[in-house]
């Protein structure tokens, strides 16, 4: 991902990157992206953009395992994440989903992530400490709750399910307010292309709905013009 690149990632929409993905692609029906409704704790900070650390947790119910296994995890976890290509971007798996209830997500653990240098968490699961999370670091999350239950990391580094979308560590993953998406890697070398024509002919339409003498003449022209750029 070059610098220019991920400049432009940084200031488009997840909905963007996704037409943008199939543009790159040249045909519809690109399909690794979330399904549902998730909660952003920051809306207005924009998109998290990174290669992905990922894990799994859980939380309803105490650890079975021996304590110093669940603590000797954990540090290996916070290695993990502090690790990797930067920029990145955790992806954490709540393994209760959907009855999540552990707040893995609150001041301070977005804050010491914050710190590795990681651009924000995406998760099933529950974020909490809402007025807390540092800015500049959003949560795109399942949920949001009061407690951290019995929280506790299962897994590091594995595959990971995020309502719908399978992620494995180190994709290069796309998240804001409306969900996340994983860029497929065979496109990556054409998407800072495909992003420009994207928002190029998308303003054909939009520079026409708004102008002052938009009718339905105007509109099929605009659209005419639109068909033919987009192909």
């Amino acid at each position: 991902m070059t610098p220019s690149l991920l400049k432009l990632l940084q200031s488009v929409d997840t909905p963007t990157v996704c037409n943008a993905i199939e543009v790159a692609q040249g045909k519809r029906g690109f399909n690794n992206f979330t399904r549902g409704t998730m909660l952003c704790s920051a809306p207005e900070e924009g998109s998290i953009v990174g290669y992905v650390r990922t894990a799994k947790i859980a939380a309803v119910n105490p650890p079975t395992e021996a304590p110093e296994v669940i603590k000797e995890r954990r540090m290996a976890y916070y290695k993990h994440m502090a690790t990797g290509p930067r920029p990145a971007i955790t992806v954490i798996e709540d393994l209760d989903f959907p009855r999540c209830i552990g707040a893995f997500w609150g001041e301070i653990n977005t804050t010491v992530h914050n710190g590795f240098g990681i651009a924000g968490t995406l998760t099933n699961g529950v974020m909490r400490d809402l007025g807390d999370v540092p800015a500049g670091y959003p949560v795109v999350a399942g949920s949001i709750g009061p407690s951290h239950g019995f929280v506790h990391v299962k897994e590091i580094g594995t595959t990971v399910d995020v309502f719908g979308m399978k992620v494995d560590d180190g994709d290069l993953v796309h998240a804001d307010q409306h969900g996340a998406l994983v860029v497929p890697k065979d496109v990556v070398p054409n998407l800072e292309t495909a992003i420009t024509k994207l928002l190029s002919t998308e303003n054909i339409i939009l520079d026409a709905a708004r102008a002052m003498d938009f009718d339905f003449e105007k509109f099929s022209e605009a659209w005419s013009e639109f068909e033919s750029a987009r192909t």
